[in-house]
């Protein structure tokens, strides 16, 4: 088996995902055959994976995906081998290995846990497997000792693979010291054991200022401090794992073209608004429920979603509907991605309950289409072609759905031979299943001419690649890097 450590936090989005993404590019940088895990993962910001000898894919947390990227490798279903995907606040679907295992509420999921960690141990051994270095991110904290017993995210799993643990804690939040050393008083210590040393991450200002925290952490503790991570402006431009980041995304700053982006409940893949938001000349607007859709967005995006009517009947409750026809009235434009195209129809029909018990919900009437529920998820990287604008494109699809409707006759891409998505009669109006449309360089130079905003096209994935190289060089220069790469096993 590869030699592995594993980072933990002293609570949630602390920043575990992008020292993770960091330390793998670093690891890679210095010639190392480096792999990203996370046991367990809770997001509906998933990624595809192909999975081999099948015809599609399977799903993985995005954040995966984006290390398996900075390790310079092809992701893997076994880098994440169970997520859930939050269906509402108290349940969730469960993905195994790529694949659907069923919906779970929070108290019957504990009782799934001893079943899922055979999986989590079957996929550690193969991400393992020719590889020098795993580099494992937990989730959440370690110190929800009420969770414990079942534990197969955090120390259930450090434990029963004997991985050192690097504990983070988010000094930008306040309160770090007393987490750090909250978390050594009252782990078992079975647990504490494990824990090699910390790092302190968001550090904004002169480090040395927190040299008498340090003397305190260890004295409180005993363990070593691996060094100061500063604030990263590269990591915003890195794709987010968790909606509560999305806002501290607006950029607040005017700019030539604003686009408007609904916070859904459900907001499933807002990763799909981050090359707009690269772009020096787009402001994008993340509008949270109980705020107007801004009346100067020229552009409104319906991002994906993973209850499609739930997250319908909020759009309502929001007044967003009233808006949104406004925008309309005035000429704007509005583009749905996948659950967003799908609010865009005249209705959603669910007729085997897969979202919940509302079997039918109007939609917003936009495109002239409906959507079929159906129990078969399409899972699959694709290549694909815009129509309108005849550019390559390559992106994935996570839908469950059919949709059909007379405005399906002017669709938006060609995935093989199929079309797909929608267009209103004006071309305003337009949704597509392809996640990772804005993405693709000439589309997205084309679009924004199209709504009269030039001097777009940046580079994308490089300027992903630089952010990730950068935040290597950041972790090279701030820790004791050759100390965190010893203490792996």
């Amino acid at each position: 088996m590869a030699k592995a450590i594993m980072l933990q936090g002293t609570g949630s989005d602390v920043g575990k995902t992008v020292l993770v993404a960091g330390l793998c590019r670093l690891a890679r940088n210095r010639g190392i055959n480096v792999r990203p895990f996370k046991p367990q993962n809770m997001s509906n910001n998933a990624a595809v994976a192909d999975m081999p000898g099948e015809t599609g894919g399977g799903e993985i947390g995005r954040a995966q995906w984006l290390q398996a990227m900075a390790c310079g490798v092809a992701p893997s279903i076994h880098m994440n081998p169970v997520l859930l995907k939050p269906q509402s606040d108290i349940g969730s679907q469960i993905v195994v290995q790529g694949q659907v295992f069923g919906q779970a509420k929070a108290r019957d999921y504990q009782n799934l846990k001893p079943k899922l960690m055979d999986a989590v141990l079957d996929s550690w051994r193969k991400v393992g497997e020719g590889a020098d270095l795993v580099v494992v991110e937990g989730a959440g904290s370690p110190a929800e000792i009420n969770l414990r017993a079942r534990d197969i995210a955090n120390m259930g799993f450090a434990t029963r693979v004997d991985c050192p643990v690097i504990l983070v804690g988010d000094i930008d939040r306040g309160g770090v010291i007393a987490s750090i050393a909250g978390t050594n008083l009252i782990l078992p210590e079975e647990d504490r054991r494990m824990i090699v040393g910390y790092l302190i991450n968001k550090f904004r200002g002169d480090p040395n200022l927190f040299d008498s925290g340090i003397t305190a952490i260890e004295e409180f503790t005993g363990w070593r401090c691996f060094g100061i991570v500063p604030w990263l402006k590269e990591a915003a431009l890195l794709p987010s794992e968790d909606s509560v980041v999305l806002e501290r995304l607006a950029s607040g700053e005017e700019r030539a073209l604003k686009v408007a982006v609904p916070m859904l409940d459900r907001i499933a893949n807002f990763d799909d608004l981050d090359p707009l938001r690269a772009e020096p000349r787009i402001e994008v607007v993340f509008v949270s429920p109980g705020r107007r859709l801004p009346a100067d967005a020229r552009l409104v995006v319906i991002p994906g979603s993973k209850s499609t009517i739930g997250d319908l009947q909020r759009f309502r409750e929001n007044g967003w509907d009233g808006d949104l026809f406004e925008h309309r009235r005035r000429g704007g434009y509005v583009v749905g991605l996948c659950g967003g195209y799908q609010m865009l129809g005249r209705v959603v029909r669910d007729p085997h309950g897969i979202e919940g018990t509302v079997r039918e919900a109007p939609g917003l009437g936009l495109l002239d289409i409906e959507t079929v529920m159906e129990p078969e998820k399409t899972v699959r990287n694709v290549a694909a072609r815009s129509v309108r604008f005849d550019t390559p494109l390559e992106g994935y699809e996570i839908h469950l759905g059919r949709t059909t409707g007379p405005d399906c006759l002017r669709p938006v891409t060609v995935i093989g031979n199929a079309d797909d998505g929608a267009t209103s009669p004006d071309g305003k109006v337009f949704g597509t299943y392809l996640h990772g449309l804005f993405a693709a360089d000439a589309f997205r130079a084309k679009f924004l001419e199209s709504l009269g905003v030039s001097g777009g096209g940046i580079d994308y994935r490089a300027e992903v690649e630089k952010a990730l190289d950068a935040i290597a060089d950041h972790l090279e220069t701030h820790l004791d890097c050759d100390a965190i790469l010893a203490a792996a096993r």
